[in-house]
């Protein structure tokens, strides 16, 4: 059974594949760094970070610094969850005309 997160990270990976982008998902859990984005995404020359979450869950303090520092690099950090999942396409359509947080 799919949790809720996991839900959400399959409709971003399907997303990602369609638009031909670039992307991985940093291994955590004592093997990478913690607070990493779920996914790191190269598209149309920009560097983006997403965060997957489930209901009303928010980035931790650290998902939240490393967020932050993406987006002070210059890079764009987006929060993907259930209810914003479907704008992510356009989000990422548009994304090499933005910085900072979506």
């Amino acid at each position: 059974m799919l949790t809720p997160e996991r839900k959400v990270k399959d409709k971003v990976k399907k997303i990602l594949k369609a638009l031909d982008a670039y992307y991985a998902m940093p291994a955590t859990g004592g093997y990478g760094s913690s607070g990493v984005p779920d996914f790191l995404v190269c598209h149309k020359g920009r560097f983006i970070g997403i965060e997957c979450k489930a209901g009303s869950n928010k980035p931790t303090a650290l998902q939240e610094k490393n967020l932050l520092d993406i987006e002070q690099r210059g890079g764009i950090a987006i929060v993907i969850n259930e209810d914003n999942v479907d704008r992510l396409l356009q989000i990422l359509q548009t994304a090499s005309l933005m910085t900072g947080k979506i």
